[in-house]
């Protein structure tokens, strides 16, 4: 929905990274849902999927993109609550590269949009952001752990 968003609001070339991003991710889930792997869903994932299908009637009956980026990018962020949590208990079981490179795509998300307005900008910015910090905290975290 970020990705159609941004779309809307004229952000080109610049937003399918996002839109390639999503879809990669659908795929995954399908394979995985296919595969009928162990899965636990807890409370908290329930909630974030319910906040997160607001988006759509948010951006339906506003007319406007902004709110379905506001609400997705807030999902996003407390969604990386539970991964903040495991990986200051366990910093050296996260791989950062994987964290970085989310970093650096969504930088050139930022530099490749034809069209900066807070609808286009505001998800990669606060992923970065998210991405950067959690970096951070690792590398502090490790050197805590181990020093």
């Amino acid at each position: 929905m970020v990705f159609l968003a941004q779309l809307a609001d004229h952000g080109g070339a610049g937003a399918w990274p996002i839109g390639v991003s999503a879809a990669v991710t659908l795929g995954v889930a399908v394979l995985a849902w296919g595969k009928k792997a162990y899965v636990t869903i807890t409370r908290m994932d329930g909630a974030f999927f319910l906040v997160g299908l607001t988006a759509l009637p948010f951006w339906i009956f506003t007319s406007e993109p902004l709110w379905a980026v506001v609400i997705l990018t807030t999902v996003d962020v407390l969604g990386f609550g539970p991964t903040f949590r495991k990986a200051y208990a366990k910093p050296h079981d996260e791989t950062l590269l994987f964290f970085a490179i989310i970093v650096v795509r969504n930088l050139t998300v930022l530099l490749a949009l034809e069209h900066h307005s807070l609808t286009t900008v505001l998800f990669p910015a606060t992923m970065a952001l998210a991405c950067i910090l959690f970096i951070l905290m690792v590398a502090a975290r490790r050197r805590a752990v181990t020093g």
